[in-house]
């Protein structure tokens, strides 16, 4: 029989993983007793939440149940444990990096501004670096849900502090609201400051999404992407350019993109030779972490060994790592393959 290699022990890049929902449940627990925050019910009984995003209704529930988990982050303290635990939860899981996502908006007002609260965030990812050896690095995303004059503030803040740790630009929330050509000048903004555009596309709206991205916001990653299976020559289009999808198979399953695992068109995205980087998207509210969605790929689609190599490959070339932390990633998957 063939000798199953542990996916925790393959080194990996982690590119899709939002701040508060990276949060351990025991650690959400525990803030919301220290604040005396009344949790929803589906945040405190011990198993993910049951979640459908694809009406108006589930994505509110979506976004409600968030945002109070968000409210038991309130001191600079509580961002440095949530950092530092994410960290340890992607070593544990075999990361050799990680970028993890941010609007700081939501967190500005306890932290006393938009730039004490990037500073606060910038100076726990240096801390939990150092602590765990796990590179990591910020990607600062704007919120569809606001106006385009926030997300141009944002890309110039996120901007300044690209010397500091924020690598990347984002946009995040409901694609069926707002357009993604309104953030347009905010994404000249970060691509002139040097930041890499990955906005979210492609998940709760079809091809078309995945496509804005490309045209009006000049995607070179794309949060989701996964819709863009059902238009062959989108497919061709991302595999020619390598713009590499950040797919999160638990979390398309826990919102009702995919009705199963087996659905997420991980084979189709693969072998039309688009890049994949798997993602956790929001352990907190899915129930799973990085490796969780290797273990989808193995067991759901038959990757072989060769194949989630090459996945984590992938995942490694679409991030932002320096070129001597790529190569040591990469030389670690081999490695993982040959032992």
């Amino acid at each position: 029989m063939e000798h199953v290699r542990d996916l925790t022990l393959l080194p990996k890049a982690h590119l899709h993983l939002h701040f508060t929902g990276s949060m351990r449940p025991s650690t959400l627990l525990e803030l919301a007793d220290k604040y005396g925050v009344r949790l929803p019910d589906a945040l405190t009984s011990g198993e993910p939440p049951k979640l459908r995003a694809t009406d108006e209704r589930g994505w509110f529930r979506f976004q409600r149940l968030y945002d109070a988990a968000r409210s038991c982050l309130r001191e600079p303290d509580d961002i440095r444990r949530l950092v530092r635990e994410a960290a340890e939860e992607d070593v544990r899981d075999g990361a050799g990096w990680l970028e993890i996502q941010v609007d700081p908006t939501s967190y500005a007002p306890l932290l006393g501004g938009m730039i004490p609260a990037v500073e606060i965030i910038l100076d726990a990812v240096d801390a939990a670096s150092r602590d765990t050896g796990l590179g990591m690095r910020v990607i600062i995303a704007a919120n569809r849900m606001k106006h385009p004059l926030d997300a141009r503030t944002l890309a110039r803040l996120a901007v300044r502090y690209a010397d500091r740790g924020v690598v990347g630009f984002g946009l995040s929330n409901d694609e069926r609201r707002g357009m993604a050509r309104d953030f347009d000048r905010a994404f000249a903004i970060a691509r002139e400051g040097g930041l890499l555009a990955a906005p979210h596309g492609g998940e709760l709206t079809g091809p078309a999404s995945v496509r804005d991205c490309l045209d009006d916001l000049h995607a070179v990653r794309v949060g989701h992407g996964v819709r863009a299976a059902e238009d062959p020559r989108l497919l061709k289009r991302l595999a020619d350019r390598q713009i590499t999808c950040e797919v999160c198979p638990a979390s398309n399953v826990a919102l009702g993109v995919y009705e199963r695992p087996e659905d997420v068109p991980l084979r189709t995205l693969f072998e039309a030779g688009v890049p994949m980087a798997l993602g956790a998207d929001d352990p907190l509210l899915f129930g799973s972490r990085l490796a969780a969605q290797y273990e989808i790929a193995r067991r759901h689609h038959a990757f072989t060994d060769e194949e989630l190599a090459e996945l984590a490959r992938q995942s490694v070339r679409g991030s932002a790592a320096p070129k001597e932390v790529q190569a040591k990633l990469l030389d670690g998957i081999d490695h993982w393959l040959t032992g």
